[in-house]
């Protein structure tokens, strides 16, 4: 497989797309779209930067999950506190913000922070990373006009349910079946 050209082809306010052309392993040539949040300069950048944190976050024998409505799949998902980061922003303070108006919460302990990997590899080369954290507080409102979420701390009896019923974020699926096991 061998890219031999990049060429943006919308450029939106917050995904910009792509048109790949490559040669593919039998030697013709191909066409394949991604969306990236980044500016990509050439080949050589695609899935270069990190560009947010999801957060598996814990308080004392509790998770924490976001019932939220997301415009994408136009219905309520169980998902992560996560967020994008700004300008100048450390990964730290992104964590805090993020969990701050998505939640009300703070964080009391930050227990490890993953590599950044790819969100979403069969279009996009969105890179994030995962934050596990302990949090404190209580719950208070601070999202946007545009976000409707829940935030709800949850045993690991009643993730298992949820698990069952409800439908999630595959990284927030994925976090919360190892929440019910561990």
């Amino acid at each position: 497989m061998e890219l031999l050209k990049l060429e943006k082809i919308k450029d939106g306010r917050y995904l910009k797309n792509y048109e790949l052309t490559y040669r593919n392993k039998a030697g013709k040539e191909k066409k394949y779209e991604i969306v990236s949040r980044s500016e990509i300069a050439g080949p050589e950048a695609i899935g270069k930067r990190v560009s947010g944190v999801s957060i598996v976050a814990y308080h004392e024998d509790k998770m924490l999950l976001l019932r939220e409505f997301r415009m994408g799949v136009n219905r309520f998902v169980y998902n992560l506190c996560a967020g994008m980061l700004e300008e100048g922003e450390s990964l730290e303070e992104c964590i805090q913000r993020e969990l701050y108006e998505e939640t009300g919460l703070s964080v009391g302990k930050v227990r490890a922070v993953l590599p950044p990997s790819f969100a979403a590899v069969a279009f996009s080369d969105v890179k994030t990373q995962i934050a596990f954290v302990e949090v404190d507080g209580t719950f208070e409102d601070h999202t946007s006009e545009n976000e409707q979420i829940t935030a709800g701390f949850y045993t690991k009896e009643q993730v298992r349910e949820l698990l069952e019923t409800e439908e999630f974020s595959s990284r927030a699926q994925i976090a919360a079946y190892f929440f019910t096991i561990a």
